[in-house]
């Protein structure tokens, strides 16, 4: 393990849990939420050149998004205070893992951090009261490329831990194209970080 971080592989090979090294006292707490340096030793190099910032109220479901290529984005997510459930569905033609996700919770308490590579959906559910939810793209956000995919499709199953009867969505989230002949562009034999 190394001074900063502990580096989680999941089921899904590129998508990982960052769990950073926590100092605590009874002054609080400190942990260096991003090293360029240990990132590109322990995960892979990626360069980071935009953060976002929302805040949400509980049953808010935002997701399953993605940006086409050539503006695909990989993405460093964590949850700054509240709870949520962070989803990674895998939809790169041809993986071994297509149609397949990663749910993780991550917390203002937990610290913890997903690294979601290019090809991959993204979205979470707000399951404290409020939730402040932060990340970094390794692209800029370009909405003539911004699609997703139906959150509570069926073949994907994802359990959301959110009621549907709870679940908040944008109206764009609830029209999304459903994962059954869902036309991705993305292959598993393409190397997206390469630009």
């Amino acid at each position: 393990m190394s001074e900063t971080m502990e580096v989680i592989k999941t089921d899904i090979d590129g998508v990982m849990i960052i769990r950073p090294r926590v100092f605590e006292d009874a002054r609080g707490y400190f942990f260096e939420s991003w090293s360029k340096r240990e990132f590109d030793a322990q995960v892979r190099p990626v360069d980071f050149v935009q953060d976002n910032e929302s805040m949400s109220t509980r049953g808010v479901i935002r997701g399953l998004h993605f940006q086409r290529p050539p503006y695909s984005q990989s993405k460093l997510v964590c949850c700054v205070s509240g709870r949520v459930l962070d989803v990674a569905v895998d939809i790169r033609r041809g993986s071994p893992t297509y149609g397949r996700y990663v749910a993780v919770e991550l917390s203002g308490d937990n610290h913890l951090q997903l690294f979601i590579p290019r090809g991959f959906a993204h979205g979470f559910a707000v399951l404290s009261d409020t939730a402040v939810f932060r990340y970094k793209c390794d692209d800029y956000y370009h909405p003539e490329s911004e699609n997703g995919i139906k959150l509570d499709d069926p073949d994907l199953g994802i359990d959301w831990h959110i009621s549907p009867a709870e679940a908040v969505l944008s109206d764009k989230d609830r029209c999304r194209s459903p994962f059954a002949g869902f036309d991705s562009p993305f292959d598993f034999n393409t190397d997206y970080y390469a630009k």
